[in-house]
């Protein structure tokens, strides 16, 4: 359930997760059969099922069994559940034409976009952290040229991750390096209201990157100094490095910009492991947040059942008010 197990996949398959689902009881056949007949948000009264105190946000593959293998109509079946956001880590590389279909569904039923990956990750190569000239052009160019997709898709926030620790540098001339190419990147985006968020990885799932906890991302974005350079803080990921959430949460709070969901043991849905999302959820939204929370995690079980799962574990963990 690791990022290059899910980005391999993707590109495989056209989708980011083809993983099977988690349900709600016998509600899956009962909302896959309205689901045909639904009409969009435009058309009328809201139609979807649930309504969230926070812009949690699906991806493709994760209600493929009730909604089928097109993008599209899976956008539509998260619609119409209530999920008021979408992310797609392989956004990027799906033919434009499938972008613009996408952004049109997600502006039909008023769906935010959130992150993208938004440039090729080296998970064994030091290519932010070394300074070298030649990746730190790549980098770049690839920064630029996903400017244009997330004009295309409404984004606002797409993913970067600094890539392998050069283990011929000592931690400080590495960081002065990463510090350097990012700020060269948010010159890009800064005129666009972009962001770039920056993604701490665990050492169990991702051992050797060279971005690992929140601190360390909290004084990059500091150092960087723009608002086009802030932190993705994976909720997921951060339980397995330091723990300490909320705390943690708090101490990042003004540099973060984008949460993503995963329970641990597992990187399911929550309510499957470990991590007391419910109070975690209360936390942020209590400090008012307002922007997207990603879920990048696989289904605990298979098929129907598992996806009406996922639906339900959100239902319940939203329910902290």
């Amino acid at each position: 359930m690791d990022r290059r197990k899910f980005i391999q996949k993707g590109a495989l398959t056209g989708s980011f997760l083809g993983l099977g689902g988690l349900g709600i009881h016998a509600m899956g056949d009962v909302a896959h059969s309205a689901f045909a007949n639904l009409p969009s948000r435009q058309a009328g009264a809201d139609t979807s099922t649930h309504t969230f105190h926070l812009n949690y946000a699906p991806h493709i593959g994760m209600f493929k069994e009730h909604a089928g293998e097109d993008p599209v109509s899976q956008l539509e079946f998260m619609a119409s559940q209530g999920f008021t956001a979408f992310e797609d880590n392989e956004m990027r590389n799906r033919p434009v034409a499938q972008q613009e279909a996408m952004a049109q569904t997600m502006q039909k039923h008023e769906m935010t976009m959130g992150v993208f990956v938004a440039h090729k990750i080296y998970w064994t190569e030091p290519n932010l952290a070394s300074g070298k000239k030649a990746w730190r052009d790549e980098f770049l160019a690839e920064i630029k040229s996903s400017v244009e997709v997330a004009k295309r898709v409404n984004a606002q926030w797409m993913t970067v991750v600094p890539g392998h620790v050069d283990l011929r540098q000592n931690m400080a001339y590495q960081t002065a390096n990463v510090i350097e190419t990012l700020k060269q990147a948010s010159n890009i985006l800064e005129p666009h209201g972009i962001t770039m968020v920056l993604e701490p990885l665990n050492f169990r799932n991702h051992p050797g990157l060279f971005l690992s906890e929140s601190p360390q991302a909290y004084q990059i974005c500091k150092a960087v100094n723009s608002p086009s350079c802030k932190i993705l803080f994976d909720i997921y990921h951060q339980q397995i490095q330091e723990g300490n959430l909320i705390p943690n949460i708090e101490q990042c709070w003004d540099e973060i910009a984008y949460f993503q969901i995963g329970d641990n043991p597992g990187r399911n849905e929550p309510t499957s492991g470990e991590i007391n999302y419910k109070n975690v959820f209360k936390y942020i939204y209590n400090k008012g947040y307002t922007g997207v929370l990603g879920m990048e995690h696989g289904n605990s079980i298979e098929g129907k059942a598992g996806e009406q799962r996922v639906i339900d574990a959100y239902v319940e963990s939203d329910r902290f008010l």
